[in-house]
């Protein structure tokens, strides 16, 4: 059975959460798990925000609340990149649960992820609203059957510009109509946003969004590197 975001969305706030194991790779706390749900156990993704370790530059605690204003700013826009991810109390205590995305183990991520795959374009304008400065290659989740998702929206909706990603083979292309629609929509959806995020962002970075989709609209093209900001992440991977 296909399910959209919002009936997983709904499924992971009513499961019994059960963590299996730890993602390793990870620097904040990153459990896998699953949800004993009444149509079957659910793969999930469990982020405590007591495992979160201190960044200089986010306010602690504030990393689980990232990631969901992510999720849901990507159903608000109907581009359905990020997973479902919901924010309820777990094992180890309250975080981010959002469903785990199976991904071709020999699947070629950094080839795709430096190609113009329509989805990636997708991807890169997404990064560039919500100031993702953490898009590695395997935060890319190409699925077996076509789809591409994006995971580790935890530092997002900075205030300040801090833009970092693997997806700069866009930078400086001109902004076709859907894409200008999508901003548009945003621009003029801003207080059904701003009801919707205010809970989970703080007020600056919230209207440090809007700044960005207007500078966006005004520059119809994907933005370039700025010399004053590490341009991508490091590690890349």
């Amino acid at each position: 059975m296909i399910l959209s975001e919002r009936e997983y969305e709904e499924l992971l706030l009513a499961g019994d959460l059960r963590v299996s194991g730890r993602l390793v790779d990870a620097s904040n706390a990153t459990l896998f798990g699953v949800l004993g749900c009444a149509s079957g156990d659910i793969p999930v993704v469990y982020k405590p925000v007591a495992g979160e370790r201190p960044l200089w530059d986010f306010e602690s605690g504030t990393l689980a609340a990232r990631e969901r204003a992510a999720y849901l700013l990507s159903e608000f826009m109907g581009l359905h990149l990020v997973p479902a991810t919901v924010l309820r109390d777990g094992p180890f205590g309250f975080g981010a649960v959002q469903r785990w995305i199976d991904v071709d183990p020999d699947f070629d991520l950094i080839t795709f992820g430096q190609s113009q795959a329509g989805p990636l374009r997708q991807m890169a304008l997404f990064d560039a609203i919500i100031n993702n400065t953490d898009r590695k290659f395997g935060h890319i989740l190409p699925t077996p059957t076509g789809e591409v998702f994006g995971c580790d929206h935890g530092v997002t909706f900075h205030h300040e510009d801090k833009l970092r990603t693997v997806i700069w083979q866009f930078g400086g292309t001109p902004l076709d109509s859907n894409e200008l629609q999508l901003l548009d929509d945003l621009h003029r959806g801003s207080s059904e946003i701003r009801a919707v995020l205010g809970e989970l962002l703080e007020e600056v970075e919230i209207s440090a969004l809007f700044e960005r989709v207007d500078r966006l609209r005004r520059l119809q093209a994907f933005p370039i590197p700025s010399p004053q900001w590490p341009a991508v992440p490091w590690p890349p991977v």
